[in-house]
């Protein structure tokens, strides 16, 4: 396999088990927390936090992106070429795509139906442009700060407490396109309704600048 290919089949893994653990945390929490939704996002924001440090670690030698936002950005700063790019992002968008459908099908749900959680308000929006602002910080902070092991802990610490202090991630976190379309296709507790997804990742995109090649 190609070293391209294995990059991707990383970060189509890393997004798929990322997104799993996302709404498949979610759908857990509402069934033991049925009428405690603080309960319900607590476990969540552990689950997801947790997830993310085992998938950064497992998967750091190869690529453990996750995102988009985080790979146009390596683009950005010359760190990769536009067809390594293209090739990651669309393993990202695939694969939170599968974790969802999984996700689903683990806990007896359809494999995918439309969301209908409308989550809309300039205060989302600007919530949404400020976690994934921190996630590039930390992200890219920590990796610069020769502690490129510490990657994987900072982002997990970061993704929990996002859960909390943003208004945006109040029920779920986002800072994520790829993650952000795969939660249309799962009407639970992580869901995102199709027509409010595409604010949501404007805004995302709005914390990375632009690439001036």
């Amino acid at each position: 396999m190609s070293v391209l290919g294995r990059r991707a089949l990383a970060e189509f893994a890393g997004t798929a088990f990322l997104v799993m653990a996302v709404v498949g945390s979610g759908v857990m929490a509402s069934r033991l927390s049925p009428n405690d939704v603080r309960l319900q996002l607590l476990q969540n924001s552990i689950a997801t936090g947790a997830v993310l440090v085992a998938l950064i670690l497992a998967l750091q030698p190869f690529s453990a992106s996750f995102n988009p936002v985080v790979t146009l950005l390596e683009r950005v700063l010359g760190m990769m070429d536009i067809r390594t790019t293209l090739g990651l992002i669309a393993a990202q968008f695939v694969g939170g795509l599968t974790g969802s459908v999984l996700a689903n099908l683990m806990f007896g749900l359809d494999a995918a139906t439309l969301s209908s959680h409308e989550r809309a308000g300039t205060g989302l929006w600007l919530g949404e442009t400020i976690a994934t602002i921190g996630l590039l910080l930390v992200v890219f902070g920590t990796a610069r700060s020769h502690r490129a092991q510490r990657v994987a802990f900072a982002v997990g610490g970061y993704i929990a407490a996002a859960y909390w202090f943003t208004s945006s991630t109040s029920s779920t976190s986002f800072a994520n396109p790829a993650v952000t379309v795969a939660r249309t296709i799962t009407d639970t507790f992580a869901g995102i309704a199709p027509a409010s997804a595409p604010a949501f990742i404007l805004a995302q995109l709005l914390a990375a600048p632009p690439d001036s090649s």
